[in-house]
């Protein structure tokens, strides 16, 4: 499989290619400077710049050596999360230095996995799995106590802040087909935000506040599997006015977690190709 990790545009609708590689990437996060993009690749985290000569620069992550695609960078660019099993064997979330450097654990409660940072970088939003239930947390970015938002309606999954900080969205399997929901951080406001025919996932609000995006899948399609045909789609925040922007082969991997350019005017992906 050869990864393809590219930009849309949205001024342009344009998708411009930034790296290719025959190793596994995944999940480009955008750095608020905009200056590189970070990816993880094989277990381990990596810097994609954006200006010069296209390579991969690995971030010291310390003991945490099998992080998976569920991971971000604070608001203010000094702090990463990353979503590793290295100690545990479940997935945990870690912060650490940007720069790199030793990872600090978060959540004591296994398996959890990073979704999204909130807008002042003072809490998490993720997803635990606690007694085989998949429900939307969040918890302070120095740790603490877990503050549940869903409580075992379906599958509830993928969550990620609306840059006002008002809503967290997150995509749940309450109604049948994975359809996009958006809860107040505080539990209050449930509101479903999809409603059609396909298994909608990992709604991403943008710098302003103005649209998502999404993934979806063709209805038949369980789960969020990698080497699928998919769609990337844009929304209004209500979920009005839902277009496909471009389809491509991908699924997991493609964009799981936070992928917007800090301006608000392009995002991040990865397009994948058999070989």
């Amino acid at each position: 499989m050869r990864s393809s990790v590219e930009i849309y545009d949205f001024a342009t609708g344009e998708q411009r290619v930034v790296f290719q590689s025959e190793a596994l990437i995944e999940a480009p996060n955008w750095s608020p400077d905009g200056r590189y993009l970070m990816v993880n690749s094989d277990g381990l985290m990596y810097r994609l710049p954006l200006e010069g000569a296209a390579r991969l620069e690995k971030i010291d992550t310390g003991f945490a050596a099998r992080c998976n695609n569920d991971h971000g960078i604070s608001p203010d660019g000094k702090t990463i999360a990353v979503s590793d099993k290295c100690e545990f064997g479940k997935s945990a979330i870690y912060v650490l230095p940007a720069e790199g450097g030793t990872p600090r654990l978060v959540t004591r409660n296994l398996p959890s996995y990073w979704h999204g940072w909130s807008p002042d970088g003072v809490r998490f939003a993720y997803c635990g799995i606690r007694d085989d239930v998949f429900d939307i947390y969040t918890i302070a970015a120095d740790g603490g106590e877990e503050t549940r938002l869903t409580h075992g309606e379906g599958r509830n999954d993928g969550p990620d802040y609306s840059f006002d900080g008002q809503w967290v969205y997150f995509n749940s399997s309450r109604t049948g087909l994975m359809q996009i929901w958006r809860i107040h951080p505080d539990g209050t406001g449930l509101q479903q935000v999809t409603f059609d025919n396909a298994g909608n996932w990992f709604a991403h609000p943008c710098p302003k506040n103005d649209r998502v995006i999404l993934i979806s899948y063709e209805p038949e399609v369980f789960d969020h599997p990698r080497d699928k045909n998919v769609r990337v789609r844009v929304m209004d925040p209500d979920g009005g006015n839902l277009t496909t922007l471009f389809a491509l082969f991908g699924g997991q991997g493609t964009m799981n977690s936070p992928n917007w350019a800090p301006d608000g005017e392009a995002f991040a992906y990865v397009r994948y190709f058999p070989v």
